[in-house]
């Protein structure tokens, strides 16, 4: 078996050291070919000097330096390039059979079109490639004939739950049901919300994930960026998508059928299923995860999401059925609302705020078909607006 050649964009992340961890285990049919990370020269440079892939991209030229000493060092040959444009061409290089593609974020925007174009198996753990590209990024996988596997937990459940020919997705769907955990304030006083500091919002009783995700878990608003990108991936309309909250988080999604049936897969909390999902598919292996024992599960249990509690989830919706762009501007609003709350400028109740009034304020006026350019404009000037009111709302 010759080795499928793997790039890792955002490979010193959670979803990156899953990758990474399932892989491993799997030498004989998987070889990594590049890594990406932003900031965490140290972990990658680590995971250069085990896994010796042919390149290393970094944000920028410190970083660069810093990764080539820690290299030179340990006499490892690993290339390191610098900049988004570097993450595009590995993307797209034509010695890549498979791309992981998760960073967080619409930076992660440009390297997904590049491998959407250049035909990869594009394992896609970045959601705000859909929220922010939408039709863009789906013509760029059409038109360059690349394979999307879905990587977050609940588009890859409701993968697995479909036929494998697309083109009978939509006689199978009446519609298709996100579950959400409900984060770590499920169940506490909404009036107390306004207090809540970033460690309890990153204190997720399931998940171990990033601190931007964890905090979006808290807000629901992961699960708002979830709802735009479902219907992307499965070609619905608004109302085809629907959100319950799950405590147990075993059930990871479902799918009604028009005869009304209900399909669901289940699992354990543990993203390595969905990983090794998209990097096997059809097939199946072994990622590491346990077996739920259904003996000692208990009950799983289903309710409605508060709107009191988690105001950020309609505003799916909203942009769904808004001008072409507002899912990019909701999503740019919210990536500086975290970071804005994150560093203690503001409050976890102003995330909504500064997402709420971005989407109100910020009116996409996009041409019927945008570039890639065209996007990345829109999402610059809804984050101006979204660190305006920041500023007006800061501590």
């Amino acid at each position: 078996m010759t080795p499928q050649r793997l790039c890792i964009l955002g490979a010193t992340g959670s979803i990156g050291r899953s990758t990474i961890d399932v892989v491993a285990r799997h030498p004989q049919r998987w070889q990594v070919y590049a890594l990406s990370a932003h900031s965490r020269i140290d972990e990658l440079a680590a995971q250069c000097l085990r896994l010796r892939p042919r390149h290393a991209v970094v944000a920028d030229d410190a970083g660069a330096q810093r990764l080539r000493e820690h290299l030179r060092d340990a006499g490892v040959r690993t290339e390191v390039h610098v900049g988004p444009q570097a993450l595009a061409e590995l993307a797209a290089h034509p010695e890549v059979d498979t791309v992981m593609a998760a960073i967080v974020g619409a930076a992660g925007l440009p390297a997904c079109l590049a491998a959407a174009r250049a035909g990869k198996r594009l394992l896609l753990a970045n959601k705000e490639a859909l929220v922010v590209g939408g039709a863009l990024f789906m013509a760029a996988v059409r038109a360059g004939g690349a394979t999307l596997l879905p990587i977050d937990s609940e588009h890859s459940a409701i993968f697995q739950c479909l036929p494998p020919q697309r083109e009978r997705w939509a006689a199978t769907i009446d519609h298709v049901v996100l579950t959400a955990s409900g984060g770590p304030f499920r169940q506490c006083d909404a009036a107390t919300l306004a207090a809540a500091t970033p460690a309890q919002a990153c204190a997720h009783p399931n998940w171990v994930m990033g601190r931007k995700i964890s905090v979006d878990s808290a807000t629901m608003m992961n699960k708002a960026l979830e709802v735009i990108e479902a219907r992307w991936l499965f070609d619905l309309a608004a109302e085809q998508v629907r959100v319950v909250i799950h405590p147990q988080s075993i059930v990871h999604s479902m799918v009604v059928c028009r005869d009304g049936s209900v399909l669901a897969q289940l699992g354990t909390p543990d993203m390595r299923v969905p990983i090794a999902v998209g990097l096997a598919y059809p097939e199946r292996v072994d990622c590491g995860a346990e077996v739920p024992d259904f003996t000692r599960l208990g009950a799983l249990t289903f309710e409605a999401p508060d709107a009191q509690r988690y105001p950020c989830l309609p505003l799916a919706w909203q942009a769904l059925r808004g001008p072409e762009g507002t899912a990019a501007v909701l999503n740019a609003a919210n990536e500086e609302a975290v970071a804005a709350f994150l560093d203690g400028r503001i409050g976890f109740t102003d995330i909504h705020r500064v997402n709420a009034a971005t989407v109100e304020r910020v009116l996409p006026a996009l041409p019927a078909q945008p570039a890639l350019e065209d996007l990345l404009a829109l999402d610059a000037r809804a984050r101006r607006d979204a660190q305006q009111q920041v500023r007006g709302l800061a501590r």
